[in-house]
């Protein structure tokens, strides 16, 4: 296996990894990387962009199993607006706000991060409870998108909730940290790099298995967790795919 590929006119072709390891060896950089650094960068890549973008659409994919209906009138949606000749595509999303709605809906239940970990930068006062400066904070986010204070029927898998009166999204809460009742990627400055990115591909996923496939299991699924870092399913998900399309659509 070749460590590097050389481009038609014969420079090398660098990944990222050959680039974190230029900026190691180059004396003159301001930035200092050691190679236990880029370790810890390259397994942040594959804990945070790969298994939550999985794990976010396995818990989507078993809550739509579950509510038929409510995939019944996902994949009208994506009928309607997308069609049969073609496969669903990134530039399609913004107009499938019911489907937005379900990955709100299922990142609220099932955040990929169910844990935040900050550190308070000065000594503060929140409901009573003194937290000094440097204190290492813990913020539950798993329980903050099941508050009754906050979400009606918590437990209910409703994606209803994140829609206007119209059936636009418009106006309704999102996923990027400016309320603190969803928050499944963080708040601000440290919040997910990735989450514009993972949003378009992981919703983009989801589609193009909704628009293709119809999703069999044998019962129902079950919907119980395991507690980590990051929040997989106890048990896989296994379903069957059954082409609702034929043929596929090709991109």
């Amino acid at each position: 296996m070749k460590l590097k590929q050389r481009t038609k006119e014969g420079e090398v072709a660098k990944d990222l990894l050959h680039i974190l390891l230029d900026i190691a060896e180059d004396e003159s950089s301001e930035m200092k990387l050691t190679r236990e650094k880029i370790k810890g960068f390259i397994l942040d890549l594959f804990v945070g962009g790969n298994d939550t973008s999985a794990i976010t659409i396995e818990w989507t994919l078993a809550e739509l199993i579950n509510h038929p209906k409510i995939l019944l009138k996902a994949v009208q949606e994506i009928d309607s607006v997308v069609g049969k000749n073609r496969l669903v595509e990134e530039s399609d999303i913004p107009n499938l706000p019911y489907l937005q709605a379900i990955f709100k809906e299922s990142l609220r239940i099932h955040p990929s991060g169910p844990i935040i970990v900050r550190e308070s930068t000065e000594d503060c006062t929140i409901s009573g409870y003194h937290i000094p400066a440097k204190t290492q904070l813990f913020v539950n986010v798993w329980a903050v998108g099941r508050d009754p204070n906050h979400w009606e029927n918590p437990l209910e898998f409703r994606p209803e909730r994140f829609l206007a009166e119209d059936g636009s999204a418009k106006g309704q809460l999102d996923v990027w940290g400016q309320h603190y009742q969803l928050l499944p990627s963080g708040s601000g400055r440290r919040s997910c790099p990735g989450n514009s990115l993972a949003l378009l591909v992981v919703q983009t996923a989801l589609a193009a298995m909704i628009q293709c496939f119809d999703w069999k299991v044998e019962g129902s699924v079950d919907m119980e967790e395991v507690p980590r870092m990051t929040l997989p399913r106890a048990n896989p998900l296994i379903c069957f795919p059954v082409p609702r399309l034929n043929p596929i659509p090709s991109l």
